[in-house]
């Protein structure tokens, strides 16, 4: 696996997840006090968790995660701050996976 793959991940994943505390700022705003619209940042957060979704799913298929867990970790997606424990404890378990560009020893 690349080290892109983990990058990925690991972006779309607190992007995601501060623009879910935003989403669920402007709902409170919304519904808590009867102000301001939430179809902007909600349709924000739709196409950020699409695009997340698909490179959690790219990071489990590489790093061969039974189903369970990819499931666990696309549900971590949909609770507000839950990708901030989850993230960096799924990053440990991965980074061993990755493939290393060992430079190429030189003869002399």
């Amino acid at each position: 696996m690349k080290q892109s793959v983990l990058t990925r991940y690991r972006v779309m994943s607190y992007v995601t997840a501060v623009w879910l505390l935003v989403f669920c700022g402007f709902m409170v705003a919304k519904y808590g006090f009867d102000t301001g619209d939430t179809f902007v940042v909600s349709q924000i957060h739709g196409v950020l968790f699409i695009v997340y979704v698909v490179f959690a799913f790219d990071l489990g298929s590489k790093a061969r995660w039974p189903f369970g867990k990819l499931l666990w970790v696309l549900v971590v997606g949909c609770i507000p701050v839950a990708a901030f424990f989850v993230e960096p404890r799924i990053s440990r378990e991965v980074e061993p996976l990755i493939e290393r560009d060992e430079p190429e020893p030189v003869e002399v």
